[in-house]
Order: structure tokens, then C-alpha cells, then sequence
């Protein structure tokens, strides 16, 4: 898994959490740019990803990651809640969303095991 956030807080928490909770991590990328490079090379079969960074749209990126050679799946996620994107979310390749407030192991191995 590679987790991309903006805030370097928030992926050490997420990372403990995820770690927790049986996934491997194998990196962390703190915006768009960043996360264009380390998926070649990294090769993650997931990447957790901020709808809201500071350098792209994470929507955009969640649509660009699907077309990739390895295209892992992708999970969005955001401070803010679902309805605050409105049917934009649905229109992207991503497997799906979990508000940062819902973020657990659980939830995110619903999405990627469908």
C-alpha cells in the first residue's frame, strides 16, 4: 500500500493503523507529484489516496493511477464527508471512499477485497 497525504502526521497515524491491521505498506507520498513517482517504482497494490492535495486533484490522480501498466486498486479519502463531492466520486476509477473519520483496517480491506 502507498499512502498519499499531504499532512505527515496523519500518514504515520494512518500507517500504524493500517500496519495494525495486517497490510504492508510500502510507501508514502506526501502529494501528487510524488505519488506519480513512487507507483512505478514501488509497484503498490493499493494506494490510499487524499482527495485534496496541495499539488493535484486526487480525483484526477485516482483516474491517471487506473491507467497505469500495474494499476493498483484505489481508495480515496478525505476530511470531508461523501455527499461534499456529490456524484464526482462515483464518476472516478477509484474502488471507493472512506471519510478519514471512518478510516480502519476494516473498511478499507471492504473496498479492495470486492
Amino acid at each position: 500500500m502507498l499512502i498519499v497525504d499531504d499532512h505527515s502526521g496523519f500518514r504515520t497515524f494512518v500507517r500504524r493503523l493500517l500496519e495494525s491491521g495486517g497490510f504492508r505498506v510500502v510507501g508514502e507520498a506526501a502529494g501528487a507529484v510524488e505519488a506519480r513517482s513512487a507507483v512505478p517504482v514501488l509497484l503498490p497494490e493499493v494506494v490510499l489516496l487524499d482527495v485534496n492535495l496541495p499539488d493535484g486533484d486526487g480525483l484526477q490522480l485516482a483516474d491517471e493511477l487506473a491507467d497505469g501498466a500495474h494499476a493498483p486498486a484505489v481508495v480515496l479519502i478525505s476530511s470531508h464527508e461523501r455527499s461534499d463531492f456529490g456524484d464526482r466520486l462515483e464518476r472516478t476509477s477509484a474502488r471507493g471512499f472512506i471519510s478519514k473519520a471512518d478510516l480502519t483496517p476494516a473498511a478499507v480491506a471492504d473496498l479492495v477485497d470486492s
